[in-house]
This record gives C-alpha cells, sequence and structure tokens, in this order.
C-alpha cells in the first residue's frame, strides 16, 4: 500500500482509486513531506495516523489539490491532478466529500440551510428536489428533526453528523475526513465512526480519515499507515501497526 522509493510516475492500476506518488512538501525551511506514496483502493477505508505536526492534514489535502507537492504526483481516479485545468479540477472536486476537523458549518444558518448553500451552488435542482434531498441526507445520519437548528443548537456528535450529511449531500465517490471525532465522548465516537463505515459498505464510498482515535480507527479501517518524519514508517491492517515495534508506533499506542 505504501512506499517511500523515489520512482518515474506511473498510472495506478484500475483498482487503486487514489495515489499519491512520491510527495515531497516543505513551507520555508521545514520538510514535510519526505517522498511519501499511497495508495488508497476503490471502495476501501485507509486511517492516515501519526503524531502533531507529521503532515497527515497536508498529506490529504494533496488529494484535492489544495496543496500543490513540491515534487511527486497526485492521480484520482486514474488521472493526473497536475494535468487537469482548473475546470476539470473543479469538476473532480465535486465527487470528492470533506468533513473538516471543526464541521466548518455555518454558524448563522440552520442545519438544512447549510446544506441547502452546497445544493445551490453546484446543482440545478429545484427547491423540492434539494428540500428532498437535505431530507434523506438528515435521515440517514439520524438528524431528521434537526433541520430547522443552528449548529450552537446541536450536541458535539450532531455536529459532526450534519456536517457529514453535508459532505455527502453531493453523493461523493471519495470523503476526506480530518480528525472526524475530535471532542467527541465515547458514544458519539462510535456514531460518527459508524456511518463512515457504512458509507463504504452501503455506497461504496472510498474513504481517507486521518484521526488520533483509535476507537474510531478500529470502527472504520480496512487498512492503516503511520507517518513519522515526513515518511511512512509502517503500513497495512491497524494489528500490524499495534505490534510494530518502532518506539513511534509503541508511544501512539501506549504498548
Amino acid at each position: 500500500m505504501v512506499t517511500n522509493e523515489e520512482s518515474a510516475p506511473r498510472p495506478p492500476p484500475q483498482n487503486v482509486l487514489i495515489r499519491l506518488q512520491d510527495i515531497h512538501k516543505a513551507f520555508g525551511t521545514r520538510s514535510v513531506l519526505r517522498g511519501v506514496s499511497l495508495d488508497v483502493e476503490r471502495g476501501t477505508s485507509v486511517v492516515v495516523m501519526g503524531g502533531s505536526g507529521t503532515g497527515k492534514s497536508v498529506l490529504i489535502k494533496h488529494v484535492v489539490r489544495l496543496i500543490r507537492p513540491d515534487s511527486g504526483v497526485v492521480w484520482v481516479g486514474g488521472r493526473r491532478l497536475d494535468r487537469m485545468s482548473e475546470n476539470e479540477l473543479d469538476a473532480l472536486r465535486l465527487g470528492i466529500g470533506y468533513l473538516f476537523q471543526g464541521g466548518a458549518l455555518f454558524d448563522s444558518m440552520t442545519v438544512a440551510q447549510n446544506m441547502d448553500f452546497i445544493l445551490r451552488r453546484h446543482t440545478s435542482l429545484d427547491w423540492r428536489a434539494r428540500a428532498e434531498s437535505i431530507k434523506e441526507a438528515l435521515a440517514w445520519v439520524e438528524l431528521g428533526d434537526k433541520a430547522g437548528q443552528f449548529p450552537a443548537e446541536l450536541s458535539g456528535g450532531q455536529r459532526k453528523r450534519a456536517a457529514l450529511a453535508r459532505s455527502i449531500i453531493l453523493g461523493p465517490d471519495i470523503l476526506l475526513c480530518d480528525e472526524p471525532t475530535t471532542g467527541l465522548d465515547p458514544a458519539a465516537v462510535r456514531t460518527v465512526s459508524s456511518l463512515i463505515k457504512r458509507l463504504r459498505e452501503e455506497r461504496g464510498v472510498t474513504a481517507v480519515t486521518i484521526t488520533h482515535d483509535l476507537l474510531c480507527a478500529d470502527i472504520i479501517a480496512d487498512s492503516a499507515c503511520f507517518l513519522h518524519g515526513g515518511n511512512v514508517i509502517a503500513s497495512g491492517r491497524l494489528a500490524r501497526l499495534r505490534n510494530n515495534p518502532h518506539p513511534a508506533l509503541r508511544n501512539f499506542f501506549g504498548t
């Protein structure tokens, strides 16, 4: 799944939806990523783990070209992002949902208005079709009775579920999650994590999730990788990472 070896750009096989190949990224004199490669197979859930400041968020932002690599190549759906026009990139991004760490809901809008904002901006649906889409998405995250409430009126777990509903309102093929369970109690962690898992199982959504939460990782991960020092030092099944003798992994997992 993961290597750190430099090689010529090569297109991924058909079963690989996302390929980040030999990605290097620095900010000023600080080198964050030092040749990271990651393949994400279609319809799987991959967890990216590591300590604070190890480049996890930087890595997944390359998938939507919010950040451009200093060197290396990003492929999504068999296409190189660096060879896409801005219009092509915009079209690609509509097929990628992004669940931000804080949820990023608009405080001045109700839950339904937050979702309608996305639909009005990116679709030609009339108000009836938009209302039906919102109703279905909120029912799926078990918030059907919260459409008219503002984010401040919701619990932390409810806000995350509302943000998840908004991130999937356009029916994305890919979901990127940045610490989706931060600050939640264990019950809410299980609920949000189970919804992410259901997206893969029921809708075939390919998920890449950054998390420090081991409960979340246990629920959603088909495979995982661990970043340390700008490189991937371990990858594979979560159990394999737990049993890795590297000091950074032992400290992370408390083993």
